[in-house]
């Protein structure tokens, strides 16, 4: 059978063979670790890869038709016909996991900030994303890329881009080019401030980028008049330290306060 790629589902199914190893192989095997987690297989393309690998994979797949084909090609494959971004990943495996992916383009951000919100289970993500995407998450301070994607991964992850992918090795080909990315569990546990908090500094400044930091963090705490070097910077110049450090200050100078 031929699974034809929904527009709605935003899939581009990956079809040069050479570049689902290469995403494969990046793959770090820990092992202590072996769980993956491998979201969007449409085809498999990836999949008998990963497979080969022996990892413990289960695979999450919305679109019945591609469930019906992988269902078909992979019958020992643990295969689950749910929304991924609704599921409760704690549940997915017993304990730590990998995820893996040719992300579609519509819900990659949206799984950045899932593997964010459960990094306490999550060792690494290996996944194809639109190139701006995996550039932004990947960039230091200093750079027009470097944003909220950036900080908040960078925080307890480290990031690595792999390699870029030109359109035409898709089907149907996007409008631009991709990159494989891959980011690993660094050893913070838990990051010296308030994580609440710095989530909605690290939002509030980015969101007014433009601005220096001291205008941008009017909406948490409007009648501030704190003097700081950090307070005459631009959001892409500060560092996840500093943003730590920006957080502390704030809940120091404004406990009781803060909106």
């Amino acid at each position: 059978m031929k699974v034809v790629p929904k527009k709605h589902l935003g899939q581009h199914f990956l079809i040069d063979v050479q570049i689902c190893k290469r995403i494969a192989d990046a793959v770090l095997i820990y092992e202590s670790n072996q769980n993956v987690l491998e979201i969007g297989p449409g085809t498999g393309a990836l999949t008998q890869f990963l497979i080969e690998k022996k990892f413990t994979l289960v695979a999450y797949e919305v679109d019945r038709e591609s469930i019906q084909y992988l269902t078909l090609n992979y019958p020992n494959l643990k295969l689950k016909q749910r929304d991924v971004l609704k599921e409760n990943w704690g549940t997915v495996f017993e304990n730590q996991f990998s995820v893996v992916g040719n992300f579609p383009y519509n819900i990659s951000s949206q799984i950045v900030f899932k593997v964010f919100e459960n990094r306490s289970i999550i060792t690494q993500l290996v996944g194809m994303f639109q190139k701006e995407v995996a550039e932004r998450i990947c960039a230091q301070p200093g750079t027009k890329k470097y944003g909220i994607l950036s900080v908040l991964i960078q925080a307890f992850y480290t990031t690595s881009y792999l390699f870029t992918v030109n359109e035409e090795v898709f089907d149907p080909p996007p409008k631009v080019k991709s990159g494989v990315i891959r980011f690993e569990r660094n050893d913070k546990q838990h990051l010296n401030c308030d994580e609440i908090l710095f989530v909605k500094v690290v939002k509030s400044t980015f969101n007014q980028r433009r601005k220096m930091v001291r205008n941008s963090i009017k909406g948490l705490c409007k009648d501030h008049n704190l003097s700081h070097q950090l307070m005459t910077k631009r959001p892409e110049q500060l560092s996840v330290n500093d943003f730590i450090e920006l957080t502390n200050l704030l809940e120091s100078k404004f406990k009781g306060i803060m909106l």
